[in-house]
């Protein structure tokens, strides 16, 4: 059954009404808002479809269009980082939630260091992916090459947004897309269409590119992770090591792909899905197992076997037991540590300190 998320609306200081779309159950866990979204759509495109499930399955996934976009308020005013942020400060404070992780993905990479930065009591653990600390025209004396491409952009947007014409193809798929299929290329197209007007993509673009978050990004405080594809011809790999470079103790993971966001086909997608749980499972001793499931010494011991690397006889003749004794106490750990399979199983009980 497809995923549909639970739509309801807050409002932004200025009254813009703001569409916020929340997934799945559990912990929270905050998408800050960016450009292209839908949050009903979302969970059914191909282009993000495989996002809410996988970030749905362990958390309460909240996500809102920004304004001008998907099922927000269209009007829009001016459009900066103190908005979005305070776009962002409105949704969540809406929701009543004090303490979080937080999810910025291509331009809302920025605007969750932002919101990091200046509420470091409220961001637990701060997840990037695509991300810059810098854009096109923040810099006080930018490259003529780099303003002509920003030019490109916006007037590729202003005459062209949603048509599906080709010249605006390969501007902006090429940028957003390295390998894509054409199904995958008509997706995007529908996205256009169904997101934001040519105007508000237009202006969603010059916002972009004066995003500046140089001097905040080392204020952050919270663990941070980044995720950046090699190939991404949108955001350079080289901007998102800059960001990561400059935030205290994050940890850069490359992606090996060519698109902006990983497609579910590609390795790069389970390379970042693996690191991504076990860089949530880390939260404040996220998932640890209660009371009522607590792993037996056996279980620990069987799960010391997996984290050597033997296989389920060798651990059944290390312990005398049966190799289908071995499997009954594997599926028991795995429950009680609500993991996917072994490896996620011997990370989490190794990060609670089970196998010492």
């Amino acid at each position: 059954m497809p995923l549909r998320p639970d739509i309801r609306f807050c409002t932004a200081g200025d009254d813009t009404k703001l569409a916020v779309g929340t997934y799945g159950s559990g912990p929270p866990l905050v998408r800050a808002g960016t450009w292209l979204t839908h949050v009903e759509y979302d969970a059914t495109s191909p282009l993000m479809a495989h996002w809410c499930e996988e970030l749905a399955k362990r958390h309460r996934y909240v996500a809102y269009d920004g304004r001008g976009c998907g099922l927000s308020d269209r009007q829009v005013g001016e459009l900066s980082l103190d908005v979005f942020v305070a776009d962002l400060e409105a949704v969540v404070d809406g929701l009543g939630l004090e303490r979080f992780p937080l999810l910025g993905m291509s331009m809302g990479a920025p605007v969750a260091v932002a919101y990091a930065a200046k509420h470091p009591d409220r961001v637990s653990r701060l997840v990037l992916h695509g991300g810059f600390h810098r854009s096109y025209l923040s810099s006080k004396n930018p490259d003529p090459r780099v303003r002509e491409e920003a030019d490109v952009l916006l007037k590729s947007a202003r005459l062209g947004w949603g048509t599906g014409s080709v010249a605006l193809r390969q501007v902006f798929v090429a940028k957003f897309m390295g390998e894509s299929t054409e199904a995958q290329r008509r997706a995007f197209d529908e996205r256009q269409r169904l997101t934001s007007t040519a105007e508000v993509a237009e202006n969603y673009l010059r916002a972009m590119f004066a995003l500046d978050v140089k001097d905040l990004a080392p204020r952050v405080s919270c663990p941070t992770i980044a995720f950046h594809s090699r190939g991404d011809q949108l955001i350079f790999f080289e901007q998102g090591r800059k960001l990561a470079a400059l935030i205290p103790g994050a940890r850069l993971v490359p992606l090996e792909s060519k698109n902006h966001v990983p497609f579910r086909e590609e390795p790069a997608w389970q390379a970042l899905v693996v690191a991504l749980r076990s860089f949530l499972d880390e939260d404040a001793g996220a998932r640890a197992p209660g009371p009522e499931k607590e792993l037996t010494p056996r279980q620990l011991d069987v799960l010391r076997g997996v984290a050597r690397g033997l296989t389920d006889k060798e651990i059944a003749s290390e312990l005398s037991l049966s190799p289908r004794t071995v499997e009954m106490h594997v599926a028991r750990a795995l429950a009680a540590l609500d993991s996917a399979n072994r490896a996620e199983a011997v990370h989490k009980a190794e990060v609670l300190g089970l196998l010492a």
